[in-house]
């Protein structure tokens, strides 16, 4: 049953969250339109970026991220003690990158103005680790710009995002799996390496031929680098997407046995988080 966003999502606590956002009327505005017989599919680099972009000035880990042609996936870590040692000059700062001025006077003005100012350094830190605002951030401006170059007006996305509360290492794992699987179990790619718009591509082009890389702890793809993900290297992450892909059956259960069956092997304690 849906349950509403005050029960799932704490902005004074940390969490761990899937979030998927849609296109409204589940069009193709980011894929292939078949009916206009058009490509939207630059598009998809402009929600990449804008993620890569907000996940430096949030209180937030991402995981893992995988754009579709009608919609993404973000599983993302929201970090409000990070938030909270941040100096008032750091938040005016982090705010003002999100809304910059044209002259770098004014900018720099709107910087210490709001520095100056407890209340605004208040409202803003709190919007800095608020998922919401995160999700609001990403989809805003992707929405202007798409409708600016389609010469229309109103919706681009459904009004709300769905959102999951991961409360353990095997969800997280597993919903991180899921969204870098994304593009191979909708057929619009047919391995790991070959999944564009996705977290999974980035992970396998820093560890291609750098066996260091692939020895190293799996961390956070983008964002605070501070968040502890489950006890797996970089190579062994890699290896539990590409073992868990395909083949996949119409109902997606042979990827949770190979994810189970992967997920024993490698002798992954299940430590459920607290819940929030």
């Amino acid at each position: 049953m849906t349950q509403a966003r005050k029960h799932i999502v704490s902005i004074d606590h940390a969490g761990t969250y899937h979030c998927v956002s849609r296109c409204v009327r589940r069009s193709w505005l980011c894929g292939w339109d078949s009916y206009l017989q058009k490509s939207f599919e630059h598009r998809k680099p402009w929600v990449e970026r804008k993620i890569t972009e907000l996940a430096e000035v949030f209180a937030c880990s991402v995981l893992s991220y995988a754009v579709m042609s009608n919609h993404f996936h973000l599983v993302v870590s929201m970090l409000p003690t990070e938030a909270n040692a941040w100096s008032a000059y750091q938040v005016a700062e982090r705010w003002c990158h999100m809304f910059p001025r044209k002259k770098p006077e004014e900018h720099q003005a709107k910087i210490e103005a709001i520095a100056a100012n407890t209340a605004n350094v208040a409202i803003y830190r709190q919007r800095l680790h608020d998922l919401s605002w995160l999700m609001k951030m990403i989809s805003e401006p992707i929405a202007r710009r798409a409708n600016a170059e389609d010469k229309t007006n109103g919706r681009f996305w459904q009004g709300r995002f769905k959102c999951q509360l991961l409360l353990s290492e095997k969800s997280i794992l597993a919903a991180m799996a899921y969204v870098d699987l994304n593009p191979i179990r909708a057929k619009v790619a047919d391995s790991v390496t070959s999944s564009k718009h996705t977290s999974i591509r980035i992970r396998g082009k820093a560890v291609r031929g750098d066996l260091k890389a692939a020895t190293k702890p799996l961390k956070p793809l983008l964002g605070c680098q501070s968040y502890n993900l489950p006890t797996l290297t970089e190579g062994e992450y890699i290896d539990l997407v590409d073992y868990t892909g395909p083949p996949v059956d119409e109902a997606g259960l042979l990827l949770a046995k190979r994810f189970c069956e992967r997920v024993e092997y490698l002798d992954l304690k299940s430590i459920f988080l607290p819940v929030r």
